[in-house]
């Protein structure tokens, strides 16, 4: 297995208590999916390790306090402090509708409202403060801002993103 195969879940940030706990925060919309959440993968200087967990509390938010097999004192727990969590892709729900998972549209060819097909979606940047879609048009690449009343519609079976980018944006890069 290899990152590629495995989505961002949250990050430990320090122990608690002195049974070998830790404190995590979860980076999902509903933590609570969570909650009978049996194990999760740790990348420990890139080998990917499964942790079971004996227990699960769920705080404010998204704050979670796990206890891990094995782990049984604060000094085990804060080898962990730091180390970010993830989940094996299929571990996700299905998406219906215009929602996607940005992994699952790489590759997608997207058809603008106006302009038609204008290319192939590279990938989604993950920006602070705005998703972007990187699109490669022959030699140009396109970059349009993700944004809800942008996408119009997700054909999974066709592997086509439909889209409405705003005036002039696909003529600026073409």
């Amino acid at each position: 297995m290899n990152k590629d195969d495995f989505y961002y879940l949250g990050n430990i940030t320090k122990p608690f208590g002195s049974k070998g706990q830790v404190v995590a925060y979860l980076d999902v919309d509903e933590p609570l999916q969570y909650k009978k959440l049996e194990s999760v993968y740790l990348d420990l200087d890139g080998e990917w390790v499964p942790f079971f967990i004996e227990e699960i509390e769920f705080q404010s938010g998204s704050k979670v306090l796990f206890h891990f097999e094995g782990v049984n004192t604060s000094q085990d727990a804060a080898v962990y402090t730091g180390r970010k969590m993830y989940l094996p892709l299929t571990y996700l729900p299905p998406l219906k509708g215009k929602k996607f998972y940005y992994h699952e549209v790489k590759g997608f060819i997207v058809i603008d409202k106006v302009k038609g097909n204008i290319g192939t979606l590279v990938k989604v940047i993950d920006l602070p403060r705005q998703c972007l879609l990187q699109i490669a048009f022959g030699e140009k690449e396109i970059l349009v801002p993700l944004l809800d009343e942008i996408i119009l519609k997700v054909d999974r079976k066709k592997k086509e993103l439909y889209i409405c980018a705003p005036d002039g944006l696909i003529d600026f890069y073409t």
